[in-house]
């Protein structure tokens, strides 16, 4: 049977019973008794805690302790600490457990590194092969063209002016002076099919007696390909001393006199193959024996086997 708790045992056991927070005040509310049988309106005390705010009253299940240790155990095989105990690791700020974040090994900005350093060398790559195509097919062209050799051909000399006389040198020595006047004609053609040459020459020498009496220069011109050209250089000599060599010359009694010469110089070709990047370059040695004579006005033709080229 139960019994109706007066306001007086209320009081005595309300400080013995255990309280969720001590620290907290209680106060006391007077409700009517539901173990009354007389019918009597008496009345009932009983201790309710002082909740600081309604979110932490009983009345807001999904917010309460029970919520909390449901979600706690709910959870518990993941937000377990490691000594064991539910519902004591560390919460953060929403009361949520803490838990440890797995971190990702490296870095995002290494892939894009990767890609870029990709990319140069992809683009180095490429511009070493255009290079080294670029470099065989130079030197494709450059073989190409070696074989196109120009050829030079020495036609005639005409003499306008020969004599030997007596004279004397810049420092009074006195000696046989012979001085030569004449014109040289070259031919040279250009066997290439697909560029043209620059013609230049080394001066061109008449030798007496390893003596140069006569000397010319051949100006430098442009060939184009396939294609002949003769050329005429002029060649003199005035007063040249020729000291002991002159003593072979001797004018016949009718004045004429013959002179054995020969007819030294050097023919330079050039070929722009590709620009100034390719080019071939060729020369020709041409030595001639001849021998002026100075009563005759015809000019001299040379024949194949008068001159070497080399």
């Amino acid at each position: 049977m139960m019994h109706t708790k007066s306001e007086s045992d209320i009081t005595s056991l309300a400080p013995s019973s255990p309280s969720r927070s001590p620290k907290r005040p209680v106060y006391y509310v007077q409700s009517p008794s539901r173990d009354s049988h007389d019918g009597d309106k008496s009345s009932s005390m009983q201790a309710t805690p002082n909740y600081n705010s309604p979110m932490e009253s009983p009345s807001h299940p999904s917010f309460g302790r029970h919520s909390r240790n449901s979600s706690a155990s709910r959870f518990s095989g993941i937000f377990r600490s490691s000594s064991g105990r539910k519902g004591r690791g560390k919460r953060n700020d929403k009361g949520w457990p803490e838990c440890n974040v797995i971190m990702e090994e490296g870095k995002y900005d290494e892939f894009d590194d990767d890609k870029g350093f990709t990319r140069r060398f992809q683009a180095l790559l490429a511009l070493l092969s255009f290079v080294g195509l670029f470099t065989v097919f130079c030197l494709i062209i450059w073989g190409a063209g070696r074989p196109y050799k120009a050829k030079v051909t020495v036609k005639s000399l005409a003499v306008n002016n020969i004599y030997v006389a007596e004279g004397s040198d810049f420092t009074g020595f006195v000696t046989k002076m012979l001085t030569i006047n004449g014109s040289l004609r070259i031919n040279v053609y250009n066997p290439a099919t697909f560029f043209g040459i620059h013609v230049s020459s080394t001066p061109i020498s008449l030798i007496y007696s390893q003596i140069t009496v006569a000397t010319g220069q051949l100006k430098k011109y442009y060939q184009p390909r396939k294609s002949h050209r003769t050329v005429v250089v002029n060649v003199e000599g005035t007063k040249v001393p020729l000291y002991g060599a002159g003593s072979s010359l001797a004018a016949s009694n009718t004045g004429a006199v013959q002179v054995p010469l020969t007819l030294e110089f050097k023919v330079k070709s050039r070929g722009n193959v590709v620009g100034k990047l390719v080019r071939t370059t060729h020369s020709v040695q041409v030595a001639c024996s001849l021998v002026i004579d100075s009563t005759s006005a015809k000019p001299i033709k040379f024949k194949k086997d008068t001159c070497v080229y080399s």
